[in-house]
């Protein structure tokens, strides 16, 4: 696939930005149901079935990787079954899981539930969103990822506390079951109309009319033997692990400085950030080197880390968790860039998809690093000074340039 190109991209009639607004509603409610409902779904099983913590986090554990494997075959499942319906079969298996937690009564559904998230996540995840996006957008492709991937942030913002709102009010199961139908009512017509792959891209790649793309050109061997892959690839991944684990272990972290009540305003003023991030960065990316704005991103987390680490004053903290989450959302927004930048359009798919699950496996073991160097030392000092070496070796490393898209022509 290549980008639509001798189109004006800033036009609001250009069919792209229609586009935005699937994948923008297919994040929102990937992200929201699928990351950050976890936590509710944590609580209010155990609260219904009495079922130990572990058994449902272990849950959560499968369907991640779960989830890490089955992303690496977003290119085979776009080239066999085509997009919109792999959208459609992602959309399905998210609303069957998302039923099924509503209506289960004991642990091997919960298991079957996440394992259908998985298969949500493959057909609705950022694999899916990215490369559809890359095929719309060459000029104001940076814009478009930000726009589309502000829909996970404000899954979290807006989707969990309204289950939660509507937990209390209506009970889980018929807030499960609400939320999973107005998810198919306001995504379901906007896939049907609005997605498909630019008119260039067929005639250009052979694809078919229905909405398939055409069959990989590079195979995921070549891509693992490519050292521009991995100097993209680690240094994310990397990142990603040092974030979730500042993350997930934030609050405990923040509580006893400045109270449960301040803790969780510095989780929405990083939530918000992350938004104001990704919308400030899509303004400027195109324009911009995406491994030098990458780097850059990483320094500034490991900076914010180094300053939360020598403070107790609550402004202060609150400040570095604001820049802190400046750079949160754009972490999924860079490898596309540097991917279409540096590999090319025709090898986009098969590197996300295995860069993503990369990723993804790497960074699943975050918080329990973090976890463990806390437990080891008795507080949180040498986990996020952790975080932050990790942070400056990620950003060292996604600089180093050995490959140019010549080299990779062959893939």
């Amino acid at each position: 696939m290549i980008a639509a190109t001798g189109v004006d991209e800033s036009s609001l009639h250009y069919r792209g930005w229609r586009v935005v607004l699937a994948c923008f509603l297919m994040a929102f409610f990937m992200f929201g149901f699928g990351l950050y409902g976890q936590g509710v779904y944590l609580a209010e099983l155990q609260r219904a079935h009495g079922w130990p913590g572990t058994l449902v986090s272990a849950a959560s554990t499968f369907s991640f990787l779960l989830t890490a494997v089955l992303v690496i075959f977003t290119d085979d499942l776009l080239a066999r079954i085509g997009l919109r319906s792999l959208i459609l079969c992602g959309l399905a298996a998210l609303g069957a899981s998302t039923v099924l937690l509503a209506l289960m009564q004991t642990p091997w559904q919960l298991y079957l539930a996440y394992a259908l998230m998985s298969v949500g996540w493959t057909g609705m995840g950022t694999v899916v969103i990215a490369t559809v996006l890359n095929s719309w957008f060459e000029r104001r492709r940076g814009l478009a990822l930000s726009l589309a991937f502000n829909g996970a942030t404000c899954g979290g913002i807006v989707l969990v506390p309204l289950l939660l709102s509507l937990t209390g009010s209506i009970g889980f199961r018929s807030a499960m079951l609400v939320a999973t139908i107005v998810m198919v009512v306001l995504v379901l017509p906007v896939v049907v109309g609005f997605i498909g792959w630019p008119a260039e891209s067929l005639r250009t790649t052979g694809g078919r009319s229905d909405g398939a793309a055409a069959a990989p050109a590079h195979s995921r061997k070549t891509l693992l033997a490519s050292a521009a892959f991995w100097t993209m690839v680690l240094p994310i991944a990397i990142a990603l692990l040092a974030q979730m684990g500042f993350i997930i272990h934030q609050v405990t972290f923040l509580e006893p400085l400045i109270g449960r009540a301040s803790a969780g305003l510095a989780v929405t003023i990083m939530a918000a950030m992350a938004v104001v991030g990704r919308l400030s960065l899509g303004l400027f990316v195109d324009r911009l080197d995406p491994r030098l704005a990458c780097a850059a991103s990483m320094t500034s987390q490991a900076a914010a880390l180094f300053v939360l680490l020598q403070s107790t004053s609550p402004a202060v903290l609150l400040a570095c968790c604001a820049v802190y989450g400046f750079s949160i959302g754009n972490m999924i927004t860079f490898p596309p860039l540097i991917i279409q930048r540096e590999i090319g359009s025709a090898a986009f798919a098969a590197a996300m998809g295995l860069g993503t699950s990369i990723s993804g496996i790497v960074s699943a073991f975050g918080p329990g690093i973090v976890g463990f160097a806390r437990s080891f030392t008795g507080n949180y000092t040498m986990a996020f000074a952790m975080c932050v070496v990790l942070d400056l070796v990620a950003a060292g490393i996604v600089l180093w340039r050995p490959g140019t898209r010549a080299k990779l022509a062959a893939l």
